[in-house]
């Protein structure tokens, strides 16, 4: 019998494939309305994230070495999530290292503090005691963290998160117009092929090649 041979050919070849099946309803979605982007002419990859979330977490490294070969047309964002009150600290903590200039010092090390050694950061006070480990005064931690600059943000965050439809993390937003996941795209390795998709709509949908 050769019929159950070439059926294992013809599933082998359409299995070697997985980046072929993109489907807008499964892998990703459009959202209803573009939303505004903060990247200017470039292609927009935003990611929705929570300090708390292991999933998030354990994404980081996959996401890093996705950020290395990113196309030069594309910028990155991070924009902490707010689905509750409890998602607050960390996301207000998050907006008040950008805004004194300590984010990239102090990301990695809020991670790590909250999914490895599983440190409780859910408080102002707790959150100001880390960020005078990482060398921040409290003074000026506590000051942008109660900041009106601060308080726009999170309210922005809050509002956004409704616009892009995002009830879990992580999510990503590709130019305001789609979004996608690991839940989505059922897995880690496809969601980066996902995004590569995305980016390449978007570079043709621009003129580009």
């Amino acid at each position: 019998m050769r019929f159950p041979r070439l059926f294992g050919v013809i599933l082998g070849g359409l299995l070697a494939f997985p980046a072929l099946a993109m489907d807008e309803g499964i892998d990703y979605a459009k959202l209803p309305q573009p939303q505004p982007t903060d990247t200017g002419d470039k292609i927009e990859v935003l990611e929705l994230f929570w300090y708390g979330c292991p999933h998030c977490f354990h994404l980081e490294p996959g996401l890093d070495k996705w950020l290395e070969r990113r196309p030069p047309n594309v910028a990155f964002r991070r924009m902490p999530a707010v689905l509750g009150p409890h998602w607050e600290p960390p996301a207000r903590a998050f907006y008040a290292a950008e805004q004194l200039g300590v984010l990239d010092k102090i990301h990695t090390p809020l991670f790590d503090a909250m999914q490895v050694k599983k440190r409780k950061l859910d408080s102002e006070d707790e959150l100001a005691e880390f960020f005078v480990e990482q060398g921040v005064p409290k003074e000026a931690f506590l000051k942008a963290y109660r900041s009106f600059a601060v308080d726009v943000k999170m309210r922005r965050a809050v509002e956004m998160g409704k616009r892009y439809g995002v009830d879990g993390v992580p999510s990503f937003i590709v130019n305001g117009k789609y979004r996608t996941s690991a839940t989505q795209t059922g897995g880690i390795e496809k969601l980066f092929e996902v995004l590569d998709y995305l980016v390449a709509e978007e570079t043709r949908a621009a003129g580009g090649s």
